[in-house]
Formats: structure tokens, sequence, C-alpha cells
């Protein structure tokens, strides 16, 4: 009998929907092609009350002719840190269908310098998505009073 069980709980497994139902037509989607582009964009969708009380990491999601498809909150964190998981990015990206990704996160502390970890975690992400066909553009780093970008710097 309890063989019979196991033989039958090998056959109760969940079958996994994809969908994706965008708001706009691709024509009415603002279109990219600056740093600065990206930083009014994400200034004008980040929550202002938490810009400058805790870090938060975001991807900007783009379709093969840089027009934005989304924004995706990957994580909210503390003061000093967030977490981005590289598996939660890029399967926000395969289901959105995106070509392309820009990463941000927060300095609550108003400080525009990237950190050695988010230099090597850009590097990282860089890496993984060239591997999945989905480029990854840029980096901003965001502050209520201006930002960085890893592109213009020359670091990405």
């Amino acid at each position: 009998m309890e063989k019979l069980q196991d033989q039958i709980s090998l056959y109760h497994v969940s079958e996994i929907n994809v969908t994706y139902r965008p708001k706009f037509k691709a024509s009415e989607r603002p279109k990219v092609s600056t740093s600065k582009e990206v930083y009014d964009i994400l200034f004008n969708n980040w929550d202002l009350d938490k810009i400058e009380l805790l870090e938060q990491f975001k991807i900007l999601l783009l379709n093969r002719a840089n027009r934005v498809i989304g924004i995706y909150e990957v994580s909210s964190g503390g003061m000093a840190g967030t977490v981005a998981d590289p598996k939660l990015i890029f399967s926000t990206a395969l289901k959105a269908c995106a070509s392309s990704i820009i990463l941000s996160h927060n300095h609550p502390s108003g400080n525009l310098k990237p950190s050695e970890a988010d230099i090597v975690l850009t590097h990282k992400l860089k890496n993984a998505g060239s591997f999945l066909d989905i480029a990854v553009l840029d980096h901003l780093i965001m502050t209520s009073e201006g930002y960085y970008s890893f592109e213009d710097e020359g670091i990405i």
C-alpha cells in the first residue's frame, strides 16, 4: 500500500503558467537612450519616502527597441545594503521577455560612489545576462540629488 502511495505521489506535480499582460502598447512606452532618461524614469517611480531611508534594488526591463517594459523591485533592505538575487532578476527579465535590463539601487547615505561589492555584483550580473542573451546595459546608483552610471563611467 505504501509503495502504491509513493507511485501515485510521483504524478502530483504543479503546473506552471507564465503570463504577461502589458498595460500599454509598445509605441506608448518610453524609450531610453541616456542614463539621465533612465534616472528620470526610475526617480519618478521610486518611493521618495524611502530613498533616504533604506536601500532598494530595482531593474528596468527593456524591449529590443529600448522601450521600457516595466520596473521590478528585486529587494528592499536596510540602511547599509540589500540583496540582489540573480535568480529573481533574470527570472523576471525572462518572464517579461526583456531583451535587456538596467540595474539600479539607491544609497540612502547620499554617497554616489559605488562600493567594491556594487562593482563585483554588476560584473557578475553582466556575465550571467550574456549567457541568457539579456544585455545588462547599465547600473545606476540613485540618490535624491543625482545618480552614478556605471556605463557613463566606463565600469560596465
